[in-house]
């Protein structure tokens, strides 16, 4: 059902049983997927391609311009995936050209009240941001990460599949895969036992995972020696791959 008091735009394209709310905008260029609900007083600026079955609370702002000074009223985009759920005040920010023009979100995702989504991030499947926790421009959030109440994280950062990021907790380095990090400033804290346990890793894979946080953390090893001894487990431990891709690909140097 589509309130008679939402302002929805010609060009936007909505599937016939997506439900909206009363005074809720639907912008230009904004394409709504089956099963899809947008409660009241929502604003959802295009473009912006939205999957089946999202949920949409109120005050939510979605699609939004980007918050950066090279943004100038350029054509970028936001994707978002299926079986997302955003909470109050929730806000999502479209790219900028000079970095592909594109913020991406996937599936089965949960983004609690007050979370802000800065331009250009991606963010994979079944995450959790709880309340107030924000990411600047250009992060990559990997499956499965978890970012506790007021976490922050700043621009470029890569958050691991599996990683859980504290409450409170400010990241201005990568966060490994599998990887649990706390504190003020970010630090390093042990495996994500209970997301790990919870998501199915047999106490093999979770012990060899052990083995690989020890050497990257505990061994006074180089990264080059780190990762040279993190392949030698990869036949037996293919989860351990993650985290060299990890080591490999990051620019900001990893959360110690």
């Amino acid at each position: 059902m589509i309130s008679p008091h939402a302002i929805i735009d010609p060009s936007a394209h909505i599937a016939d049983n997506v439900e909206i709310g009363p005074w809720t905008y639907i912008g230009p260029e904004v394409e709504i997927g089956e099963g899809t609900i947008v409660g009241p007083h929502v604003i959802i600026k295009g473009p912006t391609k939205i999957g089946r079955e999202n949920n949409f609370f109120q005050f939510s702002s979605i699609g939004e311009d980007a918050q950066d000074k090279k943004y100038k009223d350029e054509k970028t985009f936001l994707e978002i995936g299926d079986r997302n759920v955003f909470r109050e005040f929730v806000t999502i920010n479209r790219g900028v050209m000079q970095a592909g023009g594109i913020t991406k979100i996937g599936d089965d995702n949960l983004f609690m009240a007050y979370v802000h989504i800065a331009h250009d991030c991606v963010i994979g499947n079944n995450t959790v941001f709880a309340n107030h926790s924000t990411l600047a421009g250009h992060v990559n959030v990997g499956d499965y990460a978890i970012l506790s109440g007021v976490a922050g994280v700043n621009q470029f950062c890569q958050i691991g599949p599996h990683s859980f990021i504290g409450a409170g907790t400010k990241v201005t380095k990568d966060v490994l895969p599998y990887v649990l990090v706390d504190g003020r400033e970010a630090e390093a804290c042990g495996l994500n036992l209970v997301g790990l346990k919870r998501r199915g890793f047999s106490s093999d894979i979770i012990n060899q995972l052990r083995r690989a946080y020890k050497i990257i953390y505990r061994s006074d090893l180089t990264v080059a020696q780190a990762i040279e001894q993190l392949t030698a487990m990869v036949d037996d431990c293919p989860e351990v791959k993650l985290m060299i891709d990890a080591l490999q690909n990051s620019t900001r140097g990893i959360v110690r």
